[in-house]
This record gives structure tokens, sequence and C-alpha cells, in this order.
């Protein structure tokens, strides 16, 4: 009877250190700071972190392990992440951009890069390089409206998007001419 007894108590005390856990897991990748939430969109984008699956929409960051579990990070409340694929003749149709599945068609290219919101202040005039995946990936403010323009080799593409709730984070649409 006794070993019956201690085998419920150790059983008992392995569940609750497990939910334990497994509560602190969740707190843990609800409560994370805009920059390591940044640090981790820029890991699986670059590929030192593999993943199933890793997409991220206007608000979430969602990941799917090859175990079949799935965690979604909340991504921060004043920057929209964007990702952007310049192409010449190949591009596909994206909405969510998938950090680990998109590919571009230009990889590990320099672009000259200006984005200007609708007040006409310019947000980004740089030149960037494009990851091995073709796309360019950028962090800007929530809830605005910009124009891009893109250069490379002489041809330019331009466009309007906007960093709204309901908007995209993949934009392939920007043909270089």
């Amino acid at each position: 009877m006794k070993l019956k007894s201690v085998f419920v108590v150790l059983s008992t005390a392995f569940l609750l250190v497990g939910c334990s856990e497994e509560n602190t897991q969740t707190q843990s990748q609800q409560e994370m700071d805009p920059q390591s939430i940044k640090d981790l969109v820029n890991d699986y984008s670059i590929g030192n972190i593999d993943a199933e699956n890793a997409s991220i929409t206007s608000e979430q960051l969602i990941v799917e392990e090859t175990s079949g579990e799935k965690r979604e990070y909340d991504l921060p409340d004043d920057e929209f992440f964007v990702s952007i694929a310049p192409y010449v003749k190949n591009t596909h149709p994206c909405t969510n951009h998938s950090l680990t599945g998109c590919q571009g068609e230009l990889a590990n290219e320099q672009f000259d890069v200006v984005i200007v919101d609708a007040s006409g202040n310019i947000i980004i005039e740089e030149t960037m390089v494009s990851g091995e995946n073709g796309f360019i990936d950028m962090w800007l403010p929530r809830d605005k409206e910009y124009e891009v323009r893109i250069t490379h080799d002489g041809k330019m593409a331009e466009n309007n998007f906007s960093t709204y709730k309901t908007d995209q984070t993949c934009m392939t649409t920007m043909q270089l001419m």
C-alpha cells in the first residue's frame, strides 16, 4: 500500500511540474519583448532556425514544427513586418509571407530602396540586399500608407502599400522594368 501511495504522489508531482513548465513556456512566448520577436522573425527568415513552416501575418508570427507543435507570437504593436521580392521575370502570388517557404527570383542582390509615407516623409532611403530567399525584409510603422520605389541594374519598380491590420506582409508584385 505504501508503494502505491508513493507512486501516486510522484505521478502527481511530475504531472504538476509538466503543466507548470508548459504554462511558463506559453507565458514567456506571449511576453517576448519587441526586439526578441524581430530577432526571431529574422532567424527564421535567414534560416538560422528550422521549422516545418514559419509564416507572418500582420499581427503574428506562426511557427509549425515538424513535431506538429504550433506556436504563435504576437508582433510589436507599433511596427509592421513587410517582405518585398522585386522580380524581373518570375514571381508568385503571396499574401502572408512564409519565412520558410517563399522564394523570390533575385537572391542576394543589391537594391536601392526608398519608402515615403503619405505625408512625404522619407522613412527608408538606403541600399539593401535581398536574402537567399530573394526577399527584402523590413519593419515599418503601423497604420500608415507608403510608396515604395526599388531600383536595381537600371530597372525600377514602384508600388503603394499600407501597414494596417488587414494588409498583407508579402509583396511579390514589383516587376523591375
